[in-house]
This record gives C-alpha cells, structure tokens and sequence, in this order.
C-alpha cells in the first residue's frame, strides 16, 4: 500500500437504494461480517429527480424512511451518511478520503436511468479495484434464462429464513471526524420543495409495520370483500404498496408475517380469513412476477412487449383529452372521481388504476407512455417493474393478455352504487339524485337545475362516447393482431415474459398457487 492509502482508513460501504431498512437485508449483514468499518450510505441523486417520472411525493415519503433508518444505524454504531450528486462522483469523493475496499448494495429493479447508473457504478468500481457485492431483492432473479422455472426459484426464496440484523456495525475511525459525511436535511421540504397538495403517506420502517400489524389482525379480514371497491378499499387494504416499494419492509417479512398469521388461525378464525390471507399472499406474488419482466426485458419502460403495438397510439395523441384526463375533468364521474382522489393521496385501489389506464388508452386513444408518467408521479409506490407492465396490459399492447375494457359506468355502478366516494371526490354532483350520479348526462335540464349541476357548465359532458370511441379501438387493434407474423411475435412475448401454467380453480378458492400459475387477471382484484 502507498504512502497516500495508507493514511486512509480502510472501510466498506453498504449503498442503499429501494431497501430503507435493517431488518432482512443482506447487504448489510455481509458489510457487518467482513471486519471492516461500515459507512451507510443513501445518495440523493437530483438527475433522478428532474426524470418525468419522479415527484416530491415520493420524496417525502422517502424522507420520512431515511429519518428512521438513520435512527436504526446510529443504534447498531454507525451513522448514516446522506450525500447529494451524481453516484460516481460521490464515491470518487468518498474514497479519496478512504480506502473504499468494497461497495454492498441489493440489486436494483428500478427503471432504465437506475439500470444506466448502476452500469455506471460497476464500470467504476471495476477501474478502480473496488468489489462490488450485489444481493437478490425480492423474488426477481437476475438473468433469469427462463420463465419456466421462477416460481419455484421465487418460491424457495420466499421460504428461506430472514436475513438476521447484526448486532452492530464498527464505526469508522475518529481520525476521519473532520470529514463532512453529510446528513439527512430535517425538513423534506429542503430539497425537492413542499409536498402535492393532499395527503402523503408516512414513510419509515414504524410506519409499515404498524400497517402489517393492523392488516394481520384486524383490516384484513375485509380484503377481499373490499380491495376493489374505492374509499372502503384505502381502510381494508393492506396499504404496504409504498412500504415494499420503497424497502422500508422485505417482500419476504411481510409474506413470512402473513403465513405464520394462517398457521396459527384455527376455527371460525380460520375460516374468516382463510381467503383473504391466501388473496393477499397470491399478490405479493404476483408483485415478483411484474418486477421480474421489467428486469428481463428493461425497454418496456418506454417500447411496447410486442413490437406491432409500437407507434399505433403516439400519431394520435390529444392534448386536450390527455389534460381533462389528468384534471378529472372526463365527465365521465367515477373516472373524475378516481383521478382527483389519486391526485390528492397518491393511492388508490389496483382495480380503479386498471380503469383510468383503460379509460385513457382505449376511450381517448392516449399513448400509455404519457399518461404513465403522470400515474408514475401520483403513485407514491410508483414501483417501477409492476407500473410499465401493467401500463401495457391494461392499453393492450403486450400481444400475451386478452383485451379488457373497462366500462367505466358499469365499474360505477357495481363499486360505488350509491355514489358516495363519487359525491365526495366531485363535488359538483353533490345534490345530484344518486339514481343519475353515475350517469349525470340523462338528467332532464330541469333536474340539472334543481341540483344545481348544469352538465356542459358545472360539470362537463362525457369528453367521448364510451361506446363508440371502444368499437373503434376495438377495430384499430383487431388490424394489427391480423398483421402478417403477429402470432409468431406473440409466441416469443409469451416465451420471454408470460406467466406459466394457470389454475383458475385454485385461484378463485382462494387457495395459493404458485406465483406462475396464478391467473393473471386475477390482480385486477388488488
């Protein structure tokens, strides 16, 4: 060793990403175990941050787990350090005031900017002879070479036990204190600016297990009677989405948690929460297979699985019906509806997601690459791996799904039949008779004005014909599916990224499957 690195404490550091905790976590307990000091580390990266898929509500959140996680390492004897820039540049500078022996971190799903960064990193570390230890997160596996053995791979996974937390970490040498290690800024507000008008859901490792905990007791036992139902679904839902999201709880914990729940249920007990328990589980399971196609077929952040759906919507896009879209303005009230209330909590359930996907894919014909950057940037779980297939399975452009529609009065109807969650989202139909809520257009003028609600003034009239604008795209995709090598390209989709073997029966009783034979519909319930 040289002069220069021999003045240099030797340390390692643990690099953490979508993984906000200590508890099951790998990376950390490999750092802890190699003998060295261990700095953790969170990078804030503005580039990330000016991507059209982030947004301060992401940060907040995020703010609030790393207030917590800071908490978490300082007890184990290590102190987190926060630092702001590029993630090259940050460990350029770190190392030249240590001897960086090696980088621990988990793999990142994240979306193409993450996949480039992190390809940035390794080249680096390569270079400069620092070992960069990866670990699997959740069920998804890295070059994966086939579909046709994941989920017992996911499954084995999700069997094994927790990852113990180390009982410390050995700080970094005193000689080093007159290094600035930087530090998480008290108010979230100092980076990224206040949050979106509305609620932000409370980041933090305490956070999440307090939702687990009433989920597993209490909420829970509602979940399936409700999950696809909006306002009552935000109470029986889990709500963990962000938490898995961001990392502030592991996939396995919380699949762990909720199988040792069934284990010990016994009687009427049993009974109640046999289905809702084996629902919940058959969807964390599904979440590892929607990461799983983002890692093995990255470009589906931006092209469509199949290639003949590339370029059929973009021609066409309308800016008028993308902004009335996006305001809640499609006269259409449980759309309206579900938009604002997205806009203001940053959650809403999976199946009222599918619907404003399909509304803005199919009615209005919009590109699901834009509106999926303003669903991205509502969605505080905005999780990248399930957001981009999901887009494309919902607009129809994966070539492997069977379309699906949704009808959005019939969804208004059966989820939300006497208007309630409409009224409260939209204002403007308030004293509308509930028998004309979901369908405000067929009032008589003189109902319009004695409920104060003059459709085309106070609340606009239906931006398309639902009916119409379907048939058309119903007849502008049945032309591509009929192209020359359609089926061909579908077969090698399928080959790539489709689930495996279904069994619909299991599913529908509740009893869990294999990830992979999950009917995928199925998380249209969620």
């Amino acid at each position: 060793m040289d002069g220069v690195n021999a003045m240099r404490e030797q340390i390692v550091i643990l690099w953490f990403k979508r993984d906000l905790r200590v508890v099951d976590h790998a990376p950390l307990a490999a750092a802890a175990a190699c003998g060295l000091p261990v700095l953790p580390l969170y990078i804030v990266e503005p580039d990330y941050w000016r991507q059209p898929f982030a947004s301060s509500r992401h940060w907040h959140f995020i703010h609030d787990s790393l207030a917590d996680l800071h908490g978490m390492c300082a007890r184990l004897g290590q102190p987190m350090a926060v630092h702001t820039g590029d993630a090259v540049a940050v460990f350029k500078k770190l190392h030249s005031a240590f001897d960086v022996t090696a980088i621990y971190a988990h793999e990142e799903i994240g979306n193409d900017w993450t996949y480039k960064r992190d390809t940035q990193v390794l080249a680096w570390c390569a270079e400069t002879g620092i070992a960069l230890h990866e670990f699997p997160t959740n069920g998804v596996v890295r070059r994966l070479k086939t579909r046709d053995n994941w989920a017992g791979i996911r499954n084995r996974r999700m069997a094994q036990p927790c990852v113990a937390t180390p009982a410390a970490l050995t700080p970094l040498g005193a000689r080093n204190t007159g290094f600035e290690l930087g530090a998480l800024p008290d108010k979230a507000d100092a980076l990224f600016g206040a949050p979106p008008p509305g609620a932000v859901q409370r980041g933090g490792r305490a956070e999440g297990e307090k939702l687990l905990q009433s989920f597993l007791t209490t909420r829970g036992r509602h979940y399936t009677a409700h999950m696809s139902a909006p306002g009552l679904s935000e109470i029986y839902g889990s709500r963990l989405s962000a938490h898995l999201t961001w990392g502030t709880l592991s996939a396995r914990e919380v699949d762990q948690a909720t199988a040792k729940c069934q284990a010990q249920l016994s009687g009427e007990a049993a009974r109640a929460w046999k289905r809702p328990l084996a629902a919940f589980r058959s969807r964390l399971a599904w979440r590892c297979h929607f990461m799983q196609k983002l890692e093995d077929q990255p470009s589906i952040e931006h092209k469509a699985m199949h290639a003949f759906f590339d370029g059929m919507r973009e021609d066409s896009f309308d800016p008028e019906l993308f902004a009335a879209w996006q305001a809640g303005r499609t006269g259409y009230p449980l759309v309206d509806a579900c938009m604002r209330n997205l806009t203001a909590n940053g959650w809403i359930t999976f199946r009222m997601r599918a619907m404003l996907v399909s509304f803005a894919s199919y009615d209005l014909w919009l590109d699901w690459r834009q509106t999926g950057y303003v669903l991205a940037r509502l969605f505080t779980d905005y999780e990248p791996g399930i957001h981009y297939s999901q887009l494309q399975m919902q607009s129809g452009v994966t070539g492997i799904n069977a379309i699906r529609i949704y009808n959005p009065v019939k969804q208004s109807y059966d989820h939300d039949p006497d208007g309630a969650f409409i009224k409260k989202w939209v204002p403007e139909l308030t004293d509308v008779p509930s028998a004309f809520v979901h369908e405000p257009w067929k009032m008589s003028r003189a109902m319009q004005q004695e409920s104060g609600c003059i459709i085309g003034q106070d609340y606009p009239e239906p931006v398309v014909d639902h009916r119409a604008a379907v048939r058309a795209a119903r007849e502008k995709m049945a032309r591509i599916r009929k192209m020359q090598g359609f089926s061909d390209a579908s077969k090698m989709v399928h080959a790539k990224l489709g689930s495996r073997k279904r069994t619909r029966r299991k599913a529908r009783s509740g009893a869990r499957a294999p990830a992979a034979q999950l009917d995928m519909l199925n998380l249209l319930d969620g």
